[in-house]
């Protein structure tokens, strides 16, 4: 697998949007200390946080594997797909989709560890989503109600609807997450 770096990414995609660290500090309801931070490689944010500031960037969670210009084949395999580390989240994602490919759904599986979680409250996003768990088993609380899925088990959860995934089990947790951009 090969390792994205959020830090980086997250400069390239601030830059190119001509944001300052204040103005996206404003955007994203974080500090620009914070967001220093991150792109610093020091600070390791949730899997949320990084939603928001994605959001704030006007970018999916999908392009922060992205590099600039790149354009690669469809056809992802298993020993290329780039990956995120969350150490907050105690989770890594994993691309699915191939860099610089352009298309209305971003396929990523999350490997939440145990004691995993996606943020520390629920939170929403603007995009529909679909998960369905590969392996283990996770909490998913949506709209204050909590849910046990196992292998198999499918979720459609619509835009705006509060939801916190957690990993509660000893084994770690593999999810199929495809959003729409």
């Amino acid at each position: 697998m090969i390792s994205a770096n959020l830090g980086n990414s997250v400069r390239r995609l601030r830059e190119a949007s001509k944001l300052s660290l204040r103005v996206l500090a404003e955007r994203t309801g974080f500090s620009p200390s914070f967001l220093s931070q991150v792109e610093n490689g020091q600070a390791s944010p949730s899997i949320s946080s990084m939603e928001r500031i994605a959001e704030a960037l006007g970018v999916t969670l999908g392009e922060f594997f992205q590099t600039a210009g790149a354009r690669r084949s469809p056809v992802v395999r298993r020993g290329a797909r780039a990956t995120l580390n969350s150490g907050w989240s105690k989770a890594r994602i994993e691309a699915l989709g191939a860099d610089g490919q352009e298309g209305r759904l971003e396929p990523v599986v999350v490997t939440l560890e145990p004691g995993g979680t996606s943020a520390s409250r629920p939170h929403t996003s603007r995009r529909e989503e679909f998960a369905l768990v590969l392996e283990g088993s996770v909490v998913l609380t949506l709209d204050q109600e909590e849910q046990v899925l196992g292998p198999d088990d499918a979720v459609t959860i619509r835009p705006g609807t509060p939801r916190l995934w957690q990993n509660r089990s000893e084994e770690p947790a593999r999810i199929l997450l495809v959003s729409a951009r």
